[in-house]
Formats: C-alpha cells, sequence, structure tokens
C-alpha cells in the first residue's frame, strides 16, 4: 500500500516511521512476538518461515518447515506450500472444470488431471504486500487480478494479519470478489514437526499424537486425493479414526495392510492426504491437537471452518535441506513422512458437489466478503 506524504512536518515525520515500521529485520525476514511466540514471515506467499515455541524444559523450538535461504522459497521446483496461502481456491478442482451460473470454466491441471490450489500462478507462488506492522502483528494484503489464474474470473483482493498472545498464534484472512462470481477458498498450509527433528530415535511423524474429537466423517477420496462426494465414517481405531479417543499416535494403523496406500498415488502414499469433517464442536472448541512426548509440545487448533485437510508428508523425497533451527548431525532433510501438514478450510472440490451444501460458502459474488480465522495455541504435556 503506498501512502502520499502531505506537506506537513509533522505528518512527514509519522510517515517516515511507518516506512521503517514496514522494513524486515537484517535476515530478511518480519519478526513478531510475544512472551511465548516468536514468529517470522516473508511477503512471498504471506509465509511463515519460522515459529518458535517452549519445549517441556523451556527451550525455543522451530516447530514449521521451511529454509534457511530465503530465496530459494520462489525457485523450489518441489514448490511444498511451506506455510504459505494459496489460493484464491485452495486443494482440488475435479478435472479442471466448475460451473457458475450454467457457465463452465476450465482451469490449469497441475495435479495430475486435476487443480490444485488454482494452479501454478496461485497466491503461494505472489509476492504481497505488508500493509501493517506491530511487534505482535503483521498484516498481508493481494490483488489477484481476473484470470491470473487461468479460470479463476473476476478481480479479488486478499489479506490476512498474523499475530501472536500469549501462547496462541492467530491467523485471520478476508477476501472480497470485486465484481463477478468466482471460486474463493483460503487456508494456512501448515506443515508441523514439533520435534524439529531432533528426535534421536526416528525423524518419521508417526510418534506425533493427533485427537480430532469431533472429526469421525472424512470425505472418502479417488485415487489422486479427489473426493469422490461420498462421506465416510472411520470406526474405532480403523486407520482414519482420530476421534474415539485422544493419545493416538499418527502411525497408530502402520501395521493394517491398508495403511501404505491409504492416501491413493497408486498404492504409493502411505498415511495421509484427507479432508476430515467438524461435526458439531462448541464455539471455540479445540478441534485438533498434535503433541509429541519427545519434545512435549502440544498444538491445539481451534477454527471457524467445517473440516481440515491432514497431509502426513509422504511425497516429500529427502532432497530438501532442513532449517538450521533443526535436525541433528546424522539429519539434515527432509525425508518421506516426517511432517504433517494441517489445513482448515471448507470441503475440497465443494463446487462440484451441490449434494453437500456447500456452494454458497465456496462461490463469491460481487462485493461479498469472505473470512476465514483460525489459531493455534501451544503448551506442554
Amino acid at each position: 500500500m503506498w501512502c502520499s506524504v502531505i506537506a506537513l512536518p509533522v505528518l512527514a515525520a509519522a510517515t517516515s516511521v511507518v516506512a521503517k515500521a514496514l522494513s524486515p529485520g537484517e535476515d530478511g525476514k518480519y519478526t513478531i512476538s510475544s512472551k511465548g511466540i516468536k514468529a517470522q514471515f516473508i511477503p512471498y506467499g504471506a509465509t511463515l518461515t519460522n515459529l518458535f515455541v517452549k519445549g517441556k524444559n523451556g527451550e525455543d523450538v522451530d516447530v514449521v518447515l521451511g529454509y534457511d535461504d530465503l530465496n530459494y522459497y520462489p525457485v523450489d521446483p518441489g514448490h511444498p506450500v511451506y506455510n504459505s496461502i494459496p489460493g484464491r481456491y485452495v486443494n482440488r478442482i475435479g478435472k479442471g472444470i466448475y460451473t457458475i451460473d450454467n457457465t463452465t470454466y476450465t482451469t490449469e491441471l497441475n495435479d495430475g488431471s486435476n487443480t490444485l490450489h488454482s494452479g501454478t500462478n496461485n497466491w503461494s507462488y505472489r509476492v504481497w504486500n505488508v500493509t501493517d506492522l506491530t511487534e505482535d502483528s503483521i498484516t498481508f494484503s493481494v490483488y489477484d487480478a481476473s484470470n491470473s489464474s487461468r479460470g479463476m474470473l473476476g478481480d479479488v483482493q486478499g489479506e490476512v494479519t498474523y499475530s501472536v498472545k500469549g501462547s496462541t498464534w492467530n491467523i485471520k484472512m478476508n477476501a472480497k470478489s470485486l465484481d463477478e462470481k468466482t471460486p474463493l477458498m483460503l487456508t494456512q498450509h501448515t506443515y508441523f514437526n514439533l520435534d524439529a527433528y531432533k528426535n534421536p530415535d526416528t525423524v518419521k511423524i508417526w510418534n506425533h499424537t493427533l485427537y480430532m474429537p469431533y472429526s469421525q466423517r472424512f470425505l472418502v477420496a479417488d485415487d489422486g486425493a479427489l473426493p469422490t462426494g461420498e462421506i465416510g465414517t472411520a470406526a474405532p481405531l480403523s486407520i482414519n479414526d482420530f476421534a474415539s479417543a485422544a493419545g493416538l499416535f499418527l502411525g497408530h494403523a502402520q501395521n493394517d495392510p491398508r495403511f501404505a496406500g491409504n492416501c491413493g498415488g497408486g498404492g504409493a502414499c502411505e498415511g495421509y492426504n484427507g479432508y476430515f469433517l467438524i461435526d458439531d464442536a462448541p464455539r471455540d472448541a479445540v478441534v485438533v491437537r498434535l503433541a509429541s512426548v519427545f519434545s512435549g509440545i502440544t498444538a491445539d487448533l481451534r477454527t471457524d471452518q467445517p473440516g481440515v485437510v491432514i497431509y502426513s508428508c509422504n511425497w516429500m523425497d529427502g532432497t530438501a535441506d532442513l532449517k538450521s533451527t533443526q535436525g541433528t548431525a546424522g539429519n539434515r532433510k527432509v525425508v518421506r513422512s516426517s511432517c504433517v501438514a494441517i489445513e482448515a478450510q471448507d470441503y475440497p472440490d465443494g463446487i462440484n458437489h451441490p449434494e453437500w451444501g456447500r456452494l454458497d460458502k465456496q462461490i463469491s459474488g460481487p462485493g461479498q466478503k469472505y473470512s476465514w480465522e483460525s489459531s493455534w495455541t501451544f503448551g506442554n504435556l
């Protein structure tokens, strides 16, 4: 956001203070902090690069994935969407086709026969503007011109404010379609390893526990992680059960022969890459708890969204470097199934499944305001 300068000494001085406040630190990152958290960001993708919370011994632990080299974010060929905001429509669009008011639109196929996160020019590839910065909050904005992502028509203005207070990281997003009806659905695509890859016994995520007490139901997906339309119900202790009891390990079903191909990929995707519905959760309830005994860290999610995607990092191939804040001398890489992305959002491909009743939540008309809010509160076991 550019501000005009009025030729008055007091206002000119105020303008210079604002300009200085909106500059990053010497490391190129924007830092906000509270007593229990330090969070660092870059404008590319409105990306969270580091999130330091307290471990069981009071030490600072960087619990999210990312790169030390900030210049690598825009050139990484894998583009895993590390802790950034894809959009304007996240997750998959089946066959790259959707319809609004009897007009069919086609989108870029960048995930097999489907569109993922609106294609390869989605908001996680954009450099956002920093519009506000304080000691404990930062706001980014993005302007998405019509058809910047193929088949996404109409101009959209988006904004995210990250803030920290005590041991809680808050995320609030707003967006508005300015002139046309358009798909609009967002998320914060956060990747966690609560051990910061420092556990000498394992770098896998299976030792983390996951509890989602309101998420017995899930969307059944095909081999390409695209929902089929069917809504399944997880039986207690089945592969997709994280609702029946607290303390279930992410890898609790590893001995089930179906676990190795549970998320498709021709049987090559082990673990999880799917959407869990949040049913009948009280207002401000904790809907997801991720925890690790090794670090002693707990992460509690509250959200106004109707569900979450759980992705257990199957496609990490061991080539990406860990940050210097993470890992051990014997482990400096992000290997398969060593992290978990937790993404609060609306139903994937809901624009193609009117039977779910999500069209009014995922298609935004001219001037309508879209909003999204979540928070992560960190503690210790």
